[in-house]
């Protein structure tokens, strides 16, 4: 332990169990030797080698040297004199390999004897099955219980229940509860659902308004061990198998129970997996109309006029090549697959779910607005003000300059790099494709778009997953580079910069897809090139939306069956087979060990607890891949979906059996998470409407079919898309080494662009058909986003913040709690005259007693 103030701390389970040792109530956890005691909290500490104690105890002999060294260490943190007679130079290489032992061991005694005088009870165990390890069982007695709850302002039940009233709105809910009831986990309320306690901030003075009926559970286990470890903190100086249904994959259909997560692990968590819930509940009717737009797509894709004309053979439309020399001429009708596809996603429905999804990230806020302050309510967070931890050296502007200049500087070089490494990529197709398109291999030859696609959104995957983890840990260097005053501050700063850095590393393939390609190409025979004689990618005839979907696809379901399933549950499961490995004892050894060991011998080998920044962090991404880009890729939901209903069991899993027992920590809110997703929210609409109006061929095909086509339908809108281009104006190098590959000789190419013919006054320029339909699609881009920001807003007002039935509650609440204060202090008022009474009925009384005079008030006078 480096750590000069305090030894080293372990957080340890003491949660439900049966086989944990305990002889008297085992619901209640770990007990003392002496089984009436409770286990509240553990540490866990060094022992020294039997070589180092020996030889340790043949220097130090005597409890007035050991007080002496103590009193010395507690002064200046130094060493004893050494014995007058002993050899400096073995004295000082005596020093050097026993001063640590010794360090802690003092430490650790002096600090175990601060909480004693705080008033808490230990037990030692160093008989433990561990080698070397022993543990400092914690018990805080009552009475400091109560101390640490009325200073902590801890909101306890009181003798008052309140019964909410039997209004009309809670009908409604309660016919919803039955409706729902077998998706509710099988637990055993201690009290009615309908009925709450009415609770106040523990004061001693006041302990005749609190339930003390059963003192053994008025404290929960989480609020006990938060009180110990408040203590510690002060000072200076639980995990067990916490195994419900709540952590199993066969009831993934059915509802958490928040309530029982959160005594156990505190408020913090406690909201983590609410929001999680809320969020996964909140993609079932989004997963369903994504399904439903989906299987529109596929039951109106032999109807879709363009994919038919497209496909049809004796429109005979020959392309332009598709890269420079290694490619030539190719039929328009190769490409019959894709327009087929395409349609699947780009469709009228699509516009419609776009316009859904945006309003449905409304509701999924103003609904978890609700229910958060339904759980704050429940929680008796209402009140609570979140408090700063004490504040670290206070900084000038100057001293910070420094730490702020690399944390801008770092964090746009890499975005630059993310940057550099999506052109890179880019260059990977060009340079693939060609090379493809030279090969001799028909098989090769073959899928040339399909084989580009797929390998380029593998590798961008791979490049995220990795870069992922780097961005992390800079952003934590950074952010301890810029010392914030508070843990809060800390934290928030941590996951802006994470969120920053992640965002761009997940997001920047797919925008560069959405919105660059194809548009930065030039035209036949004066093509755009970079680094040299690397030719501009281009669109599909039908459009970048299909690669944008394909991208989409691969990057979600990679990062989450990869990043965030795979490593979650492999990565454990590999740490604990090295720690099988390297360990001497056989399999019949270790099930024999395992069985004898105490519950918090076993917690010393899990993992530590890291927060839930990772958590929340791949839930948001998942989010903004749901939203930004859901018009081109409707089954996003239901992927989504998928996921979370795996998600939520992993991570309950992870937490119970994987990672020792969190600090329980009050919080009401999710923090600055809220904030990202309200702002990923108001983006999406805007990202949506300009993947419809330029991704897409909607606003075209919708120009076409007012303004150009003859009839009113699409008849005709591929020839109407499709510019004309004059092969004798290829520039020199660039034509095509096997300009007879189709057959016959081509001296009129076509290419997806609007442009003006060869043989027009302006040949090659852009045409009127661009310019309208480049108004459309602005036009589109407002009205969709003004209507449905508009939409947004209205939801936002018309949705109250606070249900109802909680507000009413909370205002019958103070107003029930004035009356118990009132009938508390008549009460008192009342014993006090009964007891002035009995003493004047006691004491002898004169008859020429004159009666009391009234108390006058004193006057006071004006100057």
């Amino acid at each position: 332990n480096n750590n000069p103030q305090k030894p080293k701390q372990r957080h340890f389970r003491t949660t439900l169990y049966l086989d944990d040792g305990s002889s008297l109530h085992p619901h209640l956890g770990p007990y003392f030797s002496d089984g009436q005691r409770r286990v509240d909290y553990v540490l866990a500490y060094e022992i020294e080698k039997p070589s180092s104690i020996r030889h340790r105890s043949s220097r130090f002999s005597g409890n007035k040297f050991i007080q002496r060294l103590r009193r010395s260490f507690n002064r200046s943190s130094s060493r004893a004199a050494l014995h007058p007679k002993a050899d400096p130079e073995i004295a000082a290489q005596e020093q050097r390999t026993d001063y640590h032992e010794d360090d802690k061991r003092f430490r650790r005694e002096e600090f175990e004897e601060n909480l004693l005088e705080m008033g808490l009870e230990l037990e030692k165990d160093e008989r433990s099955k561990i080698p070397e390890m022993g543990f400092v069982k914690i018990h805080a007695p009552w009475n400091v219980l109560c101390r640490e709850a009325e200073f902590m302002k801890l909101k306890m039940p009181t003798k008052k229940v309140l019964n909410p009233s039997t209004h009309h709105q809670f009908n409604v809910r309660q016919f919803i509860h039955k409706v729902t009831a077998p998706l509710h986990p099988k637990i055993e309320p201690s009290r009615p659902q309908n009925v709450k306690s009415l609770c106040h901030p523990f004061s001693r003075e006041k302990q005749h308004l609190f339930d003390l009926s059963d003192r053994d559970r008025f404290f929960d286990s989480k609020t006990r061990s938060s009180i110990v470890y408040q203590i510690l903190k002060r000072t200076r100086c639980t995990k067990a198998k916490y195994s419900m249904e709540w952590a199993c994959y066969s009831v993934f259909y059915k509802y958490q129970p928040i309530g029982l997560i959160r005594k156990y692990f505190g408020e913090k968590i406690g909201l983590y997996f609410a929001w999680l819930g809320v969020y996964t509940q909140m993609l079932i009717p989004a997963a369903i109309i994504g399904v439903i737009v989906f299987l529109y797509g596929c039951a109106t894709v032999d109807d879709n006029i363009p994919s038919m004309e497209i496909c049809d053979p004796r429109n005979n439309i020959t392309m332009c090549p598709l890269c420079d020399h290694a490619c030539s001429y190719w039929e328009l009708v190769t490409a019959c697959g894709t327009a087929r596809a395409s349609h699947l996603f780009d469709n009228a429905a699509t516009v419609i779910f776009s316009i859904f999804m945006a309003l449905w990230a409304v509701l999924f806020m103003e609904h978890w607005k609700r229910r958060q302050m339904r759980l704050n309510y429940t929680w008796d967070l209402t009140g609570f003000g979140e408090e700063e931890q004490d504040e670290k050296v206070k900084l000038t502007c100057t001293d910070r300059m420094p730490a702020y200049l690399t944390t801008m500087v770092t964090m746009c070089f890499l975005i630059v790099l993310t940057f550099a490494i999506v052109f890179g990529v880019i260059l990977y197709r060009i340079s693939i494709k060609a090379a493809l398109h030279m090969s001799n291999y028909p098989a090769a030859r073959s899928n040339i778009r399909a084989t580009v696609k797929t390998t380029a959104a593998i590798i961008n995957l791979i490049i995220i997953i990795i870069l992922d983890e780097i961005y992390g840990s800079i952003a934590r260097w950074l952010t301890t580079l810029e010392v914030p005053k508070t843990d809060k501050s800390f934290e928030e700063r941590l996951i802006f910069k994470a969120f920053i850095l992640k965002f761009a590393n997940a997001f920047t393939p797919i925008v560069y897809l959405a919105f660059f390609r194809g548009r930065l190409v030039g035209r036949p025979g004066k093509y755009l090139y970079v680094v040299g004689s690397y030719r501009m990618e281009e669109c599909a005839h039908a459009g970048c939306l299909m690669e944008l979907c394909i991208q989409l696809c691969i990057t979600m379901l990679g990062k989450q069956l990869i990043q965030n399933n795979l490593f979650e549950i492999g990565i454990p499961k590999l740490k604990k087979l090295l720690r099988r490995r390297k360990s001497d004892l056989d399999s019949k050894q270790e099930e024999e060990l395992n069985r004898t060991m105490q519950r918090y011998e076993k917690d010393h080998f899990l993992g530590p607890f890291v927060g839930l920044s990772p958590e929340y962090m791949e839930m948001i991404i998942q989010f903004g891949m749901v939203t930004l880009f859901v018009a081109s890729f409707p089954l996003a939901p239901l992927f989504a979906l998928l996921n979370n209903i795996i998600e939520i069991r992993l991570d309950a899993k992870k937490f119970v059996t994987e990672l020792r027992r969190p600090i329980a920590v009050k919080a009401k809110d999710i923090g600055i998470w809220y904030n990202i997703l309200r702002g990923l929210s108001k983006v999406a609409v805007i990202v949506n409407a300009f993947v419809i109006s330029f991704t897409s061929d909607f606003i075209p095909r919708l120009v076409y079919q007012h303004m150009f086509s003859p009839d009113g339908t699409l008849h005709g809108f591929v020839n109407h898309s499709l510019s004309y281009f004059n092969v004798t104006d290829f520039q020199p190098g660039t034509e095509p080494v096997e300009p007879m590959h189709l057959g016959y000789k081509v001296e009129i190419c076509r290419y997806k662009d609007y442009r003006e013919p060869p043989w027009s006054s302006t040949p090659y320029q852009l045409s009127k058909d661009f310019w309208a339909i480049l108004a459309a699609r602005l036009a589109f881009v407002i009205v969709f986003q003004n209507v449905v920001m508009l939409m947004s807003d209205f939801v936002d007002w018309l949705i109250p913040d606070i249900p109802k039935d909680i507000s009413v509650q909370m205002h019958k609440e103070k107003i029930l709690m004035v009356e118990v204060f009132m009938k508390e202090e008549q009460g008192k008022r009342l014993a006090a005259q009964d007891n002035q009474n009995q003493d004047k009925c006691a004491s002898p009384s004169s008859d020429n007693q004159s009666p009391p005079q009234p108390r006058s008030r004193p006057i006071s006078h004006a100057n």
